[in-house]
């Protein structure tokens, strides 16, 4: 019988919840995890697109685990409820499948600053390149709306891509909000990127061949981390995989409307992670409000998105922002899955396929000639 972690969805947005340029002050929490939710936004009786067969297992099975919705709950209670990785779990098991980590990857824990949250998982394929040639790295940005879950929630996809390109992935701990809003977390992606370049040879990686990874919260921390790289005259990374990503503050994009009562993420849940996250003043920062950044000069770039979750037109847009900023980019939405269904490449196959897009454009890119 497996054992179901009490680990936090990633349902990662504070996206919805933004400012628009003629709206008023945000409210915002205090910094306590303890501080209690804001008023739930009015109810839409929109349905979203149904789920694939397998996708639909998996928020039975996540439904079956009996959360609370967290939009309900405060920081402290939302990071006690059954994730969405727990769901996939339980429908693996459901299945007869086994949800032991893959043995063939190995992991150890190291700070890359004071605080406790502020440190990396790096896994390390235990199939080693030959005559001790260094291996590529991905630093890689979990999700959860900068609120919720860690890296123990978000294990699945960076050790697959550790074992599927014979890579170091280091998965990036960072500060949590409430107790840390804007730009702690932005912050903290920088420093680990930095941190990895300086130690990457270390741990017998290459850091000339770098990318950079993540999902919703992740995902936008990839690319505002690759913005810090290129204005700060670090290693640009090879290739960002930015996974459903946090990228624009509209409140009326079209998956805000079509998916406001998707699951796991739906709208009252993006009011919910704006509350607690961000500060009034942040509210059109670039970082944030990707859309909006500086996006020239930045590598080439995967965008992956579920058609059954909120932030589907984030990341249209922003291959849009990229494409008309000159970026090479690409944007794949997948059917019939929700947010969180990369982690899920055993049960889902959307996310397996998306899992192998991801994986061949990074070994591309490793292979590829570093751009200058």
């Amino acid at each position: 019988m497996v054992s179901i972690s009490k680990r936090p969805v990633a349902r990662s947005l504070f996206a919805a919840a933004l400012l628009t340029a003629s709206a008023g002050v945000l409210a915002q929490s205090a910094r306590s995890p303890s501080a209690p939710p804001p008023a739930a936004p009015p109810a839409s009786a929109t349905q979203p697109p149904k789920a694939a067969p397998d996708m639909q297992k998996v928020l039975d099975a996540l439904a079956g685990l009996g959360g609370k919705p967290i939009e309900t709950l405060t920081p402290a209670q939302a990071r006690m409820q059954p994730s969405a990785a727990d769901g996939a779990k339980a429908a693996m098991v459901q299945q007869g499948m086994s949800t032991a980590p893959d043995a063939s990857v190995t992991t150890q824990d190291v700070p890359y600053g004071s605080d406790a949250q502020q440190f990396a998982r790096i896994y390390k394929p235990a199939a080693a390149p030959a005559n001790g040639k260094p291996m590529p790295v991905v630093v890689y940005y979990h999700g959860g709306g900068w609120v919720i879950a860690d890296v123990n929630t978000y294990d699945a996809a960076p050790r697959a891509m550790a074992k599927a390109l014979n890579a170091i992935v280091v998965s990036v701990e960072y500060r949590h909000a409430p107790e840390f809003k804007f730009p702690a977390q932005h912050d903290d992606a920088a420093a680990a990127y930095r941190w990895t370049l300086q130690n990457a040879a270390s741990w017998g990686g290459d850091p000339a061949k770098i990318a950079v990874a993540g999902e919703s919260a992740g995902g936008n921390l990839a690319v505002a981390t690759a913005i810090y790289a290129r204005d700060n005259r670090l290693t640009l990374p090879r290739y960002i995989v930015s996974v459903y990503p946090i990228a624009n503050s509209s409140m009326t994009l079209p998956s805000r409307k079509d998916s406001a009562n998707a699951k796991p993420l739906n709208a009252a849940m993006l009011k919910w992670f704006g509350y607690y996250y961000q500060t009034s003043a942040a509210a059109q920062d670039p970082r944030l409000n990707l859309v909006a950044a500086n996006l020239r000069g930045l590598p080439p770039t995967t965008i992956i998105n579920a058609q059954i979750d909120p932030l589907r037109s984030d990341g249209e847009t922003l291959a849009a922002a990229m494409r008309t900023a000159g970026v090479k980019v690409e944007q794949k939405t997948y059917l019939g899955v929700t947010h969180e269904f990369f982690g899920m490449a055993k049960v889902v196959r959307g996310a397996k396929d998306a899992n192998e897009l991801a994986v061949a454009r990074l070994k591309a890119a490793f292979a590829g000639v570093p751009r200058r």
